[in-house]
């Protein structure tokens, strides 16, 4: 049996395959490593309440139950409300799609229901992010953190906002100009473009908690993306601003309707040299040799895109 959990904790995580061949692979949460704790009766009124909790995850297991099943799996979501613990993780054992949502982490301060769909959209991006996989192995269950990230904005939360009033919902979020502009300049209808407004702007709450976690000095920000770029793509969860910096991306990708595949990370995807738009940010992925001209974030000015906004299925 496979077995890896992506705990809170970073730790190496050996599992063998075979008699005679190891893997190592990279196990974190979806936060940063830390050893707080949130009781149920503390901060009551900062982040999620539990009737947003409870509403969030019936409308994601009503979604999500029949995809993981078609693909083979069985969704086990543990609503783990009582439990302080500010993080979330995801396993997968005996066919047995596990994601492990934590009320410490709903309880932070400046969690939104949208955010936190991002955070169970980023579990269940481990299960079907497709490529990257951990440890650059296609057969690994688990998509990399990166990976996961993408697959959250890009498919997920797609999913989970297409059925809602967007457009009564932005107008009563105060939202960031550049991802106003890049959002109703990437895509062509209404809907699309709240969808794009709200997933960009839960990336930006969690970029901003992830930061606080990580105990950052300065808030990551749409208008300040990671210029690095890595000689080998990283499994591992990068800094703050490159998160954000792909929630951005994904967000803004026009990618038509198409699963993620575990051997290919182009299909469903925008990649170059076809998009200059969209593409997981280099801050923490490497390309292929063949995919050249990209950007790591929609600059202040993106063309015009014809994407419907669809999700993963």
């Amino acid at each position: 049996m496979k077995r890896i959990l992506l705990s809170g904790f970073l730790v190496a995580c050996l599992g063998m395959i075979g008699a005679t061949s190891k893997r190592v692979v990279l196990c974190e949460g979806f936060a940063p490593k830390n050893n707080l704790n949130i009781p149920a009766n503390l901060f009551a009124d900062s982040g999620l309440t539990q009737d947003q909790w409870t509403a969030l995850f019936d409308k994601y297991e009503k979604i999500y139950t029949p995809i993981v099943t078609a693909r083979g799996g069985k969704l086990q979501l543990n609503r783990l409300w009582d439990d302080g613990t500010v993080n979330a993780n995801a396993d997968e054992a005996d066919g047995v799609w596990t994601v492990n949502m934590y009320g410490g982490l709903a309880r932070y301060p400046g969690m939104t229901s949208d955010g936190m769909a991002l955070v169970v959209c980023h579990e269940t991006g481990h299960h079907l992010g497709g490529a990257p996989k951990m440890g650059g192995d296609p057969t690994e269950w688990a998509s990399n953190e990166g990976g996961a990230d993408t697959f959250a904005v890009l498919k997920c939360a797609r999913h989970m906002f297409a059925d809602d009033d967007n457009a009564t919902i932005v107008s009563q979020m105060s939202v960031e100009p550049l991802v106003q502009k890049t959002c109703q300049t990437q895509f062509q209808a209404t809907q699309d473009q709240n969808i794009c407004i709200r997933t960009a702007s839960a990336g930006i709450v969690l970029g901003h908690i992830l930061a606080s976690l990580a105990e950052d000095k300065v808030m990551p920000s749409v208008n300040t993306p990671d210029p690095s770029a890595v000689t080998e793509t990283d499994d591992s969860h990068p800094a703050a601003q490159c998160r954000l910096d792909t929630y951005y991306a994904g967000a803004s990708c026009t990618a038509e309707l198409a699963t993620f595949q575990d051997n290919d990370y182009h299909t469903g995807s925008c990649t170059a040299p076809n998009s200059k738009i969209g593409l997981r940010p280099t801050c923490w992925f490497k390309p292929d040799n063949a995919d050249t001209g990209g950007v790591n974030t929609p600059p202040s000015k993106p063309h015009r895109g014809g994407g419907n906004g669809g999700g993963n299925s």
